[in-house]
């Protein structure tokens, strides 16, 4: 009776010694979760894990420390939930794997390089406390190992299935190199390649317009690759980099290095920041965003990292507005109703609901076997968790183990239909395979609409583009505002609903983040010495230059048919204009060379009238007649140069001024041989005999005009006058003018006229001691030196001078110099019929010659 009742007591002791608060109960429940089945999936990936924040050396453990704390990552638990939801669709499923239930072994891996593999072990060994190389288990019901999230622990563990040839799928992030068949020949990857995700960000760069865009990416192998690919696409787009930010590979998220990068970061001119990485690389850098409350940058995210991880970064508000770049994946029907309706009660042997039903729903653990009790609030739900704690809609990492559990339970079903039909007889309920088996069958299936397991991972998958409200803070909501489709034309890949996106609150509108401000229209971009090409000044573009758009390398040309308005961002059509006869300065000129012709025509008829008188027979009457109508000639000339040139009137304009001037000028220079014979001795005799001889007068003007018609005739054979046009001359404006042609004919015109006039004024020179009464050498010396000066100063002007302006001087040239031939000739000889007529007699003339030779004489 005694023994018996010791018995009891004893039994009793633990009831009575092993009694627990909730606090404890809530660290001492173990996180492995398990599910029997006939065939079972090993499941490796993080939830919580334990940080130090003083590191005391533990006095009996190796690499561990005294302070350790225990942190959850709830979020993570969706991953656990679509393990389980994916295998009990399959197991209801009786068209798939019939008669073998389907189960799984989960174990949490650690944010800690050196603890990665040490379930991994357990897992193996069936042991606690594992040993290398020693197995406990009679039989592994192990088919396939899934991993994730980060490639490092992907990585890790996949180096030691390697060496038993276990078959692994990833859910991670893909990376190149766990594709290398040597190292990795049994691991598959259901992400699919990140091929357009790069190109998906710099659309959106492009977008918006966004040149100065500042980069954070984790620093190995992938970040340096992904980082290589998306600067090779930002450079080809002109998007230059304001800033790369590797941030070393630490699992301690309270590192102090990350502050000086964020101060980096808040300096920079940069509105926008690309940060690309997983979990594990970036947690620490996200951390010192939050707490440093970065409100004013646009923040461009892949999915591998999620802003509604972190309580502390969202209720500062450091990442509303930002934009999160994920591959396209389908909707997984029924997994939000499973997770809405998943409980502790309904689920006793996961170790997870309890704990977060007692912090968030005020349940509480019994004191006897930590057993969750009945007590906690009324419909309490995943859903009603914080989004921050715990997000129901379905993450990429979701899709991608639903994924992987179906293409494991093809791959078996496949095999066991082998199997039975190799052996038909043998007991449909005992599945034999190996992992060298599932292998082999795992290369051949095709799961879901992305993921081809014979090592074909399908390129340019569609990205969806998501932006993350948090305004007012707490909203955390993730919505979809765009898609990118690389497959799409081009110009057609990015569809963006702009109403629908926030942007930071700092912003009123679309942020811009350049280096330097766009040029506008009319100016180009002039690259700062030694500044990337998206920092720059700008310059107006040059004379009849124009640029329309904006950012502009070159400014564009105008034909020579337009001409650049004064803002220089458009070509505007010039107008046709020539020296015409309403225009003002034409109409001048006209009417000058018309009054001077009339004029002219008046001199000749008085001296018709009074050709009997002595005044018109001096110096040969005839040359008279003949040089006033050349002269009214030459004043009608001019009119050819007024009015819209052809090919006629410019042919007309240099012959006849050419002639008429010809004509002109030996008229003069006989006129002045005339005074020298009629006036010998004031000559010596060897010139007057051979004046007299020659008979000069009479050869003179058939002479200078046949030298003449012989260059014209060389002219019009060779390079006669043409019309041209003068785009220049006159801004917004083409000049019509007679183009010479033969610039060289030309001036050997203007050279014979030039040496016809000062041979008159030479022979005229000669002569100036003649009688005051009958003067005409001197006056005829005055017009030729006018005459000189005339043409003289015509030349360089000429020459300066473009457009209508060239015309005006060359038609008031010849006014001006034909109304010094017909002022200083005829004038005082008008004066003298005209007004003293007493003077116009023979007698007069004669007493005053003589007197004056006399004179001469005498002294």
């Amino acid at each position: 009776m005694f023994f018996c009742t010791f018995i009891l007591w004893i039994l009793q002791i633990p009831n009575l010694v092993y009694t627990y608060s909730n606090d404890e109960c809530y660290y001492r429940i173990k996180e492995d979760f398990h599910q029997e089945g006939d065939v079972v999936i090993a499941a490796f990936f993080p939830i919580h894990t334990f940080y130090t924040g003083n590191k005391i050396p533990h006095p009996q453990m190796t690499n561990y420390f005294k302070d350790f704390y225990l942190q959850y990552k709830f979020k993570n638990y969706q991953l656990l939930l679509a393990l389980m939801f994916a295998i009990e669709e399959i197991n209801r499923n009786p068209h798939l794997l019939p008669n073998t239930s389907l189960g799984f072994d989960f174990y949490n891996i650690p944010y800690n390089d050196i603890q990665i593999l040490m379930n991994v072990f357990v897992w193996l060994t069936g042991l606690s406390n594992p040993f290398c190389n020693y197995n406990c288990r009679k039989k592994s019901k192990s088919a396939a190992v899934l991993t994730g999230t980060s490639w490092t622990t992907s990585a890790h563990i996949g180096t030691l299935l390697q060496l038993y040839k276990f078959p692994q799928l990833t859910f991670g992030p893909f990376d190149p190199a766990l594709s290398d068949r040597s190292q990795f020949s049994f691991l598959y990857q259901m992400a699919p390649k990140d091929t357009s995700l790069s190109l998906a960000m710099v659309s959106l760069m492009l977008r918006f317009s966004w040149n100065w865009v500042g980069l954070i990416f984790p620093d190995d192998h992938r970040g340096i690759q992904i980082l290589s690919d998306l600067r090779e696409k930002m450079e080809s787009n002109k998007i230059c980099t304001a800033f790369v930010e590797m941030i070393p590979r630490t699992r301690n998220s309270f590192s102090k290095n990350y502050w000086k990068n964020i101060e980096k970061v808040q300096e920079s001119l940069a509105n926008v920041i690309i940060i690309f990485g997983d979990i594990d690389s970036l947690q620490g850098l996200m951390r010192a965003i939050g707490q440093q409350f970065t409100r004013w940058k646009v923040w461009v995210m892949n999915s591998e990292w999620d802003v509604t991880n972190h309580a502390d970064y969202f209720l500062l508000d450091s990442f509303h507005g930002s934009f999160i770049f994920s591959h396209h994946h389908e909707q997984i029907v029924g997994l939000i109703d499973f997770i809405r309706t998943v409980n502790p009660y309904k689920y006793p042997e996961d170790n997870y609901l309890p704990k977060l039903w007692f912090l968030f729903f005020k349940c509480s653990f019994s004191q006897l076997d930590c057993k969750l009790l009945e007590n906690c609030e009324p419909n309490a739900s995943l859903e009603l968790l914080p989004r921050h704690i715990f997000n129901v809609a379905m993450s990429e990492e979701s899709y991608h183990i639903y994924s992987a559990v179906y293409a494991v339970a093809h791959s078996l079903h496949v095999m066991s239909l082998q199997q039975v039909q190799m052996q038909p007889h043998a007991n449909a309920e005992e599945m034999f395979f190996s992992s060298r088996q599932l292998h082999r069958f795992l290369q051949k299936t095709h799961a879901g609409n992305n993921i081809d397991l014979k090592w074909k991972q399908k390129l340019n998958v569609e990205c969806d583009i998501l932006n993350f409200w948090n305004f007012p803070k707490g909203l955390g909501l993730k919505v979809k505002v765009g898609t990118f489709s690389p497959n799409a034309p081009q110009g057609q890949q990015l569809l963006l609903s702009e109403q629908m996106i926030q942007w930071p609150e700092v912003f009123s509108e679309v942020p811009q983040s350049v280096c330097s401000q766009s040029c506008q229209p009319g100016s180009r971009k002039v690259i700062k010495e030694g500044e990337p090409l998206c920092c720059f000044y700008c310059t107006p573009c040059p004379e009849n230059e124009i640029s329309n758009e904006t950012d502009v390398d070159q400014c564009t040309k105008c034909p020579e048919s337009h001409y650049a308005n004064t803002e220089k961002n458009h070509c505007l059509q010039k107008a046709v204009s020539f020296l015409s006869h309403e225009d003002p300065l034409g109409m001048a000129l006209t009417t000058i060379a018309l009054c001077f012709s009339l004029f002219t025509a008046m001199v000749l008829g008085v001296f018709v009238k009074h050709r009997h008188t002595p005044i018109v027979k001096a110096n040969n009457r005839t040359l008279s007649y003949i040089l006033l109508i050349t002269l009214c000639i030459c004043f009608l000339c001019s009119l050819l140069f007024i009015g819209q040139p052809n090919r006629a009137t410019c042919i007309l304009q240099q012959t006849l001024f050419g002639g008429a001037f010809t004509m002109a000028l030996a008229t003069v220079l006989a006129k002045a041989i005339t005074v020298v014979i009629a006036f010998r001795v004031s000559f010596p005799r060897k010139v007057m005999r051979w004046l007299m001889v020659l008979n000069a007068p009479n050869f003179i003007i058939p002479i200078c005009t046949l030298i003449q018609l012989v260059l014209y005739g060389i002219w019009m054979s060779t390079s006669p006058p043409f019309i041209d046009q003068d785009a220049h001359a006159e801004h917004g404006h083409i000049i019509i003018v007679c183009n010479k042609g033969s610039a060289v004919a030309f001036h050997c015109v203007l050279g014979c006229l030039c040496s016809l006039a000062f041979g008159s004024f030479i022979m005229a020179f000669l002569s100036r001691n003649l009688p005051d009464t009958f003067n005409e050498a001197k006056f005829l010396s005055f017009s030729m030196l006018v005459f000189f000066c005339v043409w003289v100063t015509f030349l360089p002007v000429y020459h300066s001078t473009k457009g209508k302006v060239m015309v005006a001087m060359e038609v008031l040239s010849i006014l001006a110099s034909s109304a010094a031939l017909l002022g200083f000739i005829f004038a005082p000889k008008c004066y003298i019929i005209l007004f003293r007529p007493e003077k116009n007699t023979l007698y007069h003339i004669r007493n005053k010659t003589y007197s004056r030779i006399s004179k001469s004489l005498k002294t």
